[in-house]
C-alpha cells in the first residue's frame, strides 16, 4: 500500500478518523489493530475470508472511542496475524511488517502492525490485543513499552475475540510518559497497591538463558536499588513448561468455541501454523479443557500468593531477541514454545504485565517485564516512568 514503508497498515484502506477537538491526548495519532471495530471501516482480522464474510461494523469499539474522545486521531488500522493466533507477526496473506529496530527480523505478533507503526515512528502510540503475549513479545522485539493490563480492566467489546478468558487490550509507546497518559484514558480509576517487594523469577530467567540475564542485569540492579532488596522466587514449582500446555489447551478450546462454526461453514484459507492450531482445536477433548481449567485455578492462587498486595515480579519479556524473518517452521515453533513458557503466568492468572525496553543483545532490543498484583496497572506504569524513562 502507498506511504506504508513498514507494511504496518491493512492494505484495504488507510483511513484516518478524527478525535475530539480537545482532550488529554489531543494532537496525538494512534493506530488500531485490525481486530477492533471502527464504524464504517471493515474489520479483516488478518484473513481475507474473514474480511469477505463479515459486514462493515456500524459501531466503534469502546476502547477506540475512549481514545478518540480524549482527542487522539486514528491514523489507520494495522496488520495482525490471522485471528490473532500467532506470536510471529508473519501473515501468509498480507506479509510481514518491518521491525525498524531489528531489520531482517520479525516484529512479533499478533499485534505486529501496531508494534511496527510505533517503532517506526508512523504514529505516537498504537493499541493491540494480548492473549498469550501479543503485546509483550512485539514490545520486546521492537524496543517498545507494551502493557498487558489486568484482565477485564479495559473493555474488549467491539473486537474479534480469540480466547476471551485471556484476551486483553494493550498498547505500545516509545516513551514511558505517554504510556501513563494513555493509561489514564483507558484504565479504570482505582487505588494502586503499594508495591514494596521485588521478586526475581528465576525459572523464567533460566528459560531465557545466561546471555539474556546478563543483558538485563543493569536494569535489574536499578530495580534492586529502588526496592532495597530482591528475593529469588520460582513461579512454577512443577516447571513453567508444565504451565504452558495449560494455557495452550484453554486457548485452543476457547478459540474453537469462538470461531469453529464460522470455520466449518466458510472453510477459510489459513496460513501455516494458524491452520494447524485451528485443526488441532477442532478435535480437542473437552475433558482436557476441563482439567486445564482446574489447574489454572491453582496457578492463579499460586501467583496471587507470591505477589500478595505489595509484590512485584521481574522476569524477561522474551527468551531472546527477535528471530530472523523466514526462519524454518521448527525454529519458529521452538521459539514460540520458549516464549509461551515465560509469557503464560500473567495470562493464566489474569495479572498485569509491562514490558520495558531495558536492554540490547547483539545490537537488538530486549525487554524486561514487571508483573504486579491484580489492579496494579498504573503502579507499573509509574515505576517504568520513574526508573526507565
Amino acid at each position: 500500500m502507498p506511504n506504508d514503508p513498514l507494511n504496518a497498515f491493512v492494505p484495504y484502506g488507510r483511513t484516518e478518523v478524527a478525535g475530539a477537538a480537545s482532550g488529554p491526548l489531543a494532537g496525538l495519532r494512534f493506530a488500531v489493530k485490525d481486530l477492533f471495530h471502527i464504524a464504517g471501516l471493515p474489520t479483516g482480522a488478518g484473513n481475507p475470508d474473514w474480511l469477505r464474510t463479515h459486514e462493515v461494523p456500524r459501531e466503534t469499539a469502546p476502547a477506540v472511542q475512549r481514545l478518540l474522545d480524549a482527542g487522539a486521531r486514528v491514523a489507520g488500522k494495522t496488520l495482525t496475524d490471522e485471528l490473532a493466533w500467532s506470536l510471529a507477526g508473519e501473515n501468509a496473506h498480507y506479509g510481514t511488517p518491518e521491525n525498524p529496530k531489528a531489520p531482517g527480523r520479525i516484529p512479533g505478533g499478533s499485534s505486529s502492525g501496531s508494534a511496527a507503526a510505533v517503532a517506526g515512528g508512523a504514529v505516537d502510540f498504537a493499541i493491540g490485543t494480548d492473549t498469550g503475549g501479543s503485546v509483550r513479545l512485539p514490545a520486546s522485539y521492537c524496543g517498545l513499552y507494551g502493557l498487558r493490563p489486568t484482565h477485564g480492566a479495559v473493555p474488549l467489546d467491539g473486537s474479534v475475540p480469540l480466547a476471551p478468558s485471556f484476551d486483553t487490550v494493550g498498547w505500545f509507546v516509545r516513551e514511558a510518559a505517554l504510556l501513563r497518559r494513555v493509561g489514564a484514558v483507558l484504565l479504570p480509576p482505582a487505588p494502586d497497591p503499594a508495591v514494596r517487594r521485588l521478586l526475581v523469577a528465576e525459572d523464567a530467567f533460566a528459560i531465557a538463558g545466561e546471555a539474556v540475564r546478563s543483558a538485563l542485569t543493569p536494569a535489574l540492579e536499578r530495580l534492586r536499588e529502588r526496592f532495597g532488596a530482591a528475593d529469588a522466587v520460582t513461579l512454577a514449582p512443577e516447571g513453567l513448561d508444565q504451565w504452558r500446555p495449560v494455557f495452550q489447551t484453554l486457548q485452543a478450546a476457547e478459540a474453537w468455541a469462538a470461531h469453529g462454526a464460522w470455520i466449518t461453514a466458510t472453510k477459510p484459507t489459513f496460513g501455516p501454523g494458524v491452520r494447524d492450531r485451528f485443526a488441532a482445536a477442532a478435535t480437542l477433548d473437552p475433558a482436557l479443557a476441563h482439567a486445564a481449567a482446574q489447574t489454572r485455578d491453582g496457578i492463579r492462587r499460586r501467583m496471587d500468593e507470591l505477589l500478595g498486595m505489595d509484590g512485584l515480579i521481574v522476569l524477561p519479556s522474551a527468551p531472546g531477541i527477535a528471530p530472523l524473518r523466514g526462519s524454518s517452521g521448527a525454529t519458529v515453533d521452538a521459539e514460540r514454545g520458549r516464549a509461551l513458557a515465560i509469557l503464560c503466568p500473567a495470562g493464566l492468572a489474569g495479572l498485569p504485565q509491562l514490558s520495558i525496553p531495558a536492554a540490547r543483545l547483539q545490537g537488538r532490543p530486549l525487554g524486561l517485564s514487571l508483573i504486579g498484583p491484580r489492579g496494579s496497572d498504573s503502579a507499573l506504569l509509574a515505576i517504568a516512568e520513574d526508573l526507565f524513562a
